[in-house]
């Protein structure tokens, strides 16, 4: 009985043996295939890396602002007699802009003039007195007072009077108005809104760390939403003495040309100042780059042995590299490659070190140091 238990397990040993001996078999026959089997290349895109001049950049964004712009108001109550002028119209500096009702101002202007006439009369009379002693000095000294009292009273009312006439302080553009004749008006009601667009202030802010890069005169790129294409040029005119405490920020003031008109304060903006010497850098489009945790790296394509047709036989290779700053869709690139390396720009994603790659550049990623949007 123990000898057949025996023979049983050994059958049962050598079953199972087999077996495991066959899949092991079968697993080493199927990696030498797979090993034997070249990997179907990989279409990708291309670009020559190439050296470029770089102008390095500061960006922020800015809020249009006009040179000259107020809100025209009446410093005196007073009811609207006429309006001179039409919502949008372009105004000249002291174009009367509204008349309002100045009647029993002129009056009283007219019976100060009349007092001020007679106050001059009698002093001029009682100078003449005084030169044969027929008056005393109190009495001429008392006269010209009295003149010069007439004279003040003549001079406030005279500019209450003018104040009744509201005059564009400077040129500019005239806003919408919804005041109208007969309509009472206090001190501080906003009439319209008068602004002058020959040029335009950009107010933006940059970090405190950029101060150095910054001084009056420089040269200031404006990109308005709405006018994709065009390039607004401008020149810093002020920084801000104080950097904000709270964000470290410092405000900058530019002066920027507004031929046309076509921008209106209070516009948002995209504010890039040229700052810095012009470098030079191997630039490569930002596609062609992956930005991991450990690193940035791209794929360079490889010329390998010659195939069966007589070209030779493209692989990649993955290369860390060192980035710099972008422009655009472009990426400058510090170490890594060199000038003339075909760089990998898409189909990244399914390569790795040694694949073997098909370039067509049929379709590529655009590689612009100032895109524009194309209309479809």
């Amino acid at each position: 009985m123990k000898k057949r238990m025996l023979i049983m397990l050994v059958i049962v040993g050598l079953l199972f043996g087999g077996i495991f001996g066959f899949q092991i078999f079968k697993m080493q026959m199927i990696k030498k295939s797979m090993a034997s089997q070249k990997m179907p290349p990989s279409t990708v895109s291309t670009i020559r890396a190439t050296i470029q001049t770089w102008q390095p950049e500061l960006k922020a964004i800015g809020t249009l602002r006009a040179v000259h712009g107020v809100d025209v108001t009446t410093e005196i109550v007073g009811l609207v007699r006429s309006i001179h002028f039409k919502s949008g119209d372009t105004v000249k500096p002291g174009q009367i802009l509204v008349q309002l009702n100045a009647d029993s101002d002129l009056a009283q202007l007219r019976s100060s003039e009349a007092s001020a006439e007679l106050a001059r009369t009698i002093y001029e009379r009682d100078k003449k007195q005084f030169a044969v002693k027929a008056v005393s000095q109190a009495v001429l000294d008392a006269d010209e007072s009295d003149l010069k009292s007439k004279r003040a009273i003549v001079a406030e009312q005279a500019a209450i009077v003018a104040k009744k006439s509201i005059r564009a302080p400077f040129s500019g553009r005239l806003g919408i108005t919804t005041v109208n004749p007969g309509q009472y008006l206090n001190p501080g009601d906003k009439i319209v809104t008068l602004q002058e667009l020959n040029n335009l202030y950009a107010d933006f802010y940059l970090p405190q760390q950029e101060l150095a890069n910054l001084s009056l005169g420089q040269k200031v790129i404006v990109t308005i939403e709405g006018y994709s294409g065009r390039n607004f040029v401008g020149k810093i005119s002020s920084i801000n003495p104080k950097v904000d405490p709270e964000t470290r920020n410092v405000q900058v003031e530019a002066t920027i040309a507004n031929p046309g008109h076509v921008l209106l304060p209070g516009m948002y903006a995209s504010v890039q100042v040229q700052a810095g010497i012009i470098q030079k850098y191997i630039t490569v489009p930002q596609t062609s780059v992956a930005f991991n945790p450990y690193g940035e790296t791209l794929f360079v394509v490889q010329e390998g042995a010659k195939g069966p047709d007589g070209k030779p036989e493209l692989t990649v290779k993955q290369i860390f590299v060192t980035t710099g700053s972008t422009r655009g869709d472009q990426v400058a690139i510090l170490k890594g490659i060199m000038d003339g390396d075909i760089v990998v720009t898409a189909g990244q994603m399914k390569l790795k070190n040694g694949s073997p790659v098909i370039i067509n550049n049929q379709v590529v990623p655009t590689n612009e140091m100032a895109p524009k949007p194309k209309d479809e």
